[in-house]
């Protein structure tokens, strides 16, 4: 094949452009169909005012000033950014523990593994209806388990702060085990010649960690940290179930938000506040990327 010839002087390829368009070409028909098509069909939605039952009209970035003198949209902001910078470091703790214990040898491997990814593989809409069960203030597990050691019931759902932090709860329990799987296979590429050199030498257990697996672990650590950030970004169905956005509205995410605005029919501020999500994805995931420095590691 003649696709890609490298030159003997120049140490440069020169591509066989016919076929490098017959090879990309599908794919990027279809990456332009289904993401970059949608992506700017958004953005300049997010420019007009489309709204239901009303002409059309171009208001330029009318939507954007709107948008960040709207409450709803601050509180959302604020509830959102206070989700990621709670949630996502303790899954990636935890996740990095239990991706330890799974990757330790013992017999009980196998049943831990397969236990483990359990809370992950139940539907996010069931695993909401599991929690609001039990968060219930009068019959939930939560309130039995606190009135065992003497403290009064909690309102879960019915408080700000309670609400909070029953869906980091919740929130945890789902997705531990997806950054602890991510981890587990970086944990299978190390070899284990550099831990057993390591005790040869005398390095103890968190020598060995902090020297060995987390040097090696830590662009594995930066795709893990990178999914889950965009994911907490997003966060939509379990905070649908669990609270609606309530109370006052003190747990609504930015997608809920934009869901809102999408179902009552206004098309341009729902776009508006779907281009904004979009660029906080992009600039957490630069800065993912840069202080992570993934992009040495790759090379």
């Amino acid at each position: 094949m003649t696709s890609l010839k490298r030159s003997q002087d120049s140490r440069q390829y020169s591509y066989d452009w016919p076929w490098v368009t017959l090879l990309l070409g599908p794919g990027l028909f279809l990456l332009c169909l289904l993401i970059l098509i949608p992506v700017i069909g958004t953005i300049i939605t997010s420019t007009n005012r489309d709204i239901t039952f009303m002409d059309g009209k171009w208001v330029g970035l009318s939507n954007y000033a709107e948008l960040f003198k709207d409450t709803a949209f601050r509180q959302s902001l604020r509830f959102t950014i206070s989700f990621i910078a709670v949630s996502v470091p303790l899954e990636l703790l935890f996740g990095l523990g239990l991706s330890l214990l799974m990757n330790y040898k013992s017999s009980f491997r196998g049943i831990i593994r397969s236990l483990v990814l359990i809370p992950w593989a139940i539907p996010a809409v069931i695993s909401g209806r599991i929690w609001e069960l039990i968060y219930n203030v009068n019959y939930g597990l939560a309130n039995y388990i606190i009135e065992q050691f003497g403290f009064e019931k909690i309102n879960w759902l019915g408080t700000s702060s309670g609400a909070f932090w029953a869906i980091i709860i919740a929130d945890l329990w789902k997705t531990i085990p997806f950054v602890a799987i991510i981890l587990l296979a970086g944990l299978s590429s190390i070899p284990e010649t550099l831990y057993q050199q390591a005790q040869i030498d005398g390095a103890s257990f968190f020598r060995r960690f902090y020297s060995i697996t987390l040097p090696l672990l830590r662009p594995v650590i930066v795709v893990a940290l990178l999914f889950r950030t965009i994911d907490a970004l997003r966060i939509f169905d379990l905070v649908f179930i669990l609270t609606s956005g309530g109370p006052g509205g003190s747990t609504t995410s930015l997608s809920q938000l934009g869901f809102k605005y999408f179902v009552g029919g206004d098309f341009g501020y729902g776009s508006t506040l779907s281009v904004i999500i979009f660029l906080c994805a992009l600039v957490l995931s630069l800065l993912v990327i840069k202080f992570g420095k993934f992009s040495q590691e790759a090379i």
